[in-house]
């Protein structure tokens, strides 16, 4: 199944091509050449280099050019034929080349104990030659095959150490690359979730206004016509608003930013507005007070944000389930807390009420309140009515 969210690919480079590297070309033909050079000097020394030897010589280093393909291989074919050259009685040491460079491929490339079992094989091959070189001093060979082959092997295992972390760290970003993809689609189903509560509180308060008004309206229309008048100018006020807020929202979504001449987006509504939502409750036939107590603090956007809301949506509720009520609005700034409480004394503790406060209005307030450390407690009066008391943790500002 193809990807749906296309990332970069980290990928170590390929460690087996189909045409080997110039570089790897270029090393097996010059180790080649110079073996060949220093072996026609060396004939006073050693027996002078024929077709066998010459064909070892070819053996021992022309491979290395496929060392990234079949370290192993290469190794095996260059060390047998350094051994060969040496047991032939040519110049022990000509052929070396090959094999070194094999022996650091394979432990570069290859398990360790692959590598160390290489090592100890070719340096028993170095000994071997200083065998079967006359008046050598035993001692200087087997130290030269111990620094010689351990220098080597710590090379290509510290480049296979290497090339371990770069696989793991390429790893490790990718990884980093999904979570962070992953955040972003969190981050967008979030932003998804607080616009649809934005929307559903805009849309369920102002409709609740209008369906109310309606009927009103449609009820008195011929004996009452002020009231239904008066009815219909509170339906024109609530579809207006509404409007503007949905407005407000859209335009957040299609410019987040301000340019310059551009007039500045309107303000999110807040605490300060909620004797706007008194009237229209009053006007709506809800007889609506709103109580201060303590002196007014400046509250940060977003919890004057969600403080509007949750009392939006708990008017709206008093003014489609409560019936005849009363409704008391309280905001108190005292202490380290803020706290809003929507009191009514409508239909009391009717089942049919008492469910259709826990639908989603309910459970979106208490996210809300919870977003921002609050709590949010609701449930019937004793006595009769309902009450919705919101609790916001605030830091210390001026008062207003």
């Amino acid at each position: 199944m193809p990807d749906a969210h296309p990332r970069r690919r980290f990928a170590l480079p390929a460690r087996s091509p189909k045409i080997p590297p110039l570089l790897d070309v270029l090393l097996a033909v010059g180790y080649t050449t110079v073996a060949i050079l220093i072996g026609r000097e060396a004939h006073d020394q050693w027996p002078t280099l024929d077709l066998t030897a010459y064909l070892l010589t070819l053996a021992a280093n022309l491979p290395v050019a496929f060392r990234r393909k079949a370290p192993m291989t290469v190794l095996v074919i260059c060390g047998l034929s350094w051994l060969t050259f040496i047991g032939l009685g040519y110049y022990p040491a000509l052929n070396a080349y090959g094999s070194l460079v094999a022996l650091y491929t394979v432990t570069a490339e290859r398990p360790r104990w692959m590598a160390i079992t290489s090592a100890v094989a070719l340096a028993g091959v170095w000994v071997y030659s200083g065998v079967r070189t006359p008046h050598s001093s035993m001692a200087s060979v087997v130290a030269m095959a111990v620094v010689f082959f351990t220098v080597v092997w710590k090379f290509g295992d510290n480049a296979r150490k290497l090339s371990l972390r770069n696989a793991e760290l390429a790893a490790v970003t990718e990884r980093l690359h999904r979570e962070q993809a992953d955040r972003a689609r969190r981050a967008v189903a979030d932003e998804r979730m607080r616009i649809a509560g934005e929307l559903h509180d805009i849309v369920a308060h102002h409709m609740s206004v209008i369906a109310v008004q309606a009927g009103t309206a449609g009820y008195v229309f011929d004996k009452q016509p002020e009231t239904a008048r008066s009815a219909l100018s509170v339906i024109a006020g609530a579809a207006r608003e509404g409007n503007e807020e949905l407005r407000r929202i859209l335009s957040l979504l299609r410019a987040p930013t301000v340019g310059v001449g551009e007039p500045p987006q309107e303000a999110a509504p807040g605490v300060e507005l909620v004797e706007r939502l008194a009237d229209r409750m009053r006007a709506a036939g809800v007889a609506t007070t709103v109580e201060v107590l303590g002196p007014r603090r400046s509250l940060p956007a977003g919890l004057d944000l969600c403080a509007y809301r949750v009392i939006q949506e708990s008017l709206t509720n008093v003014l489609k389930h409560a019936g005849e009520a009363k409704a008391t609005v309280t905001l108190d700034f005292r202490g380290a807390e803020f706290q809003a409480t929507v009191a009514d004394d409508g239909s009391g503790t009717r089942p049919d009420r008492e469910a259709s406060h826990e639908g989603h209005g309910l459970i979106g307030m208490r996210e809300r309140a919870r977003l921002y450390g609050g709590s949010l407690r609701a449930g019937p009066r004793p006595g009769g009515g309902f009450e919705v008391a919101l609790t916001l943790p605030i830091p210390e500002g001026p008062t207003t």
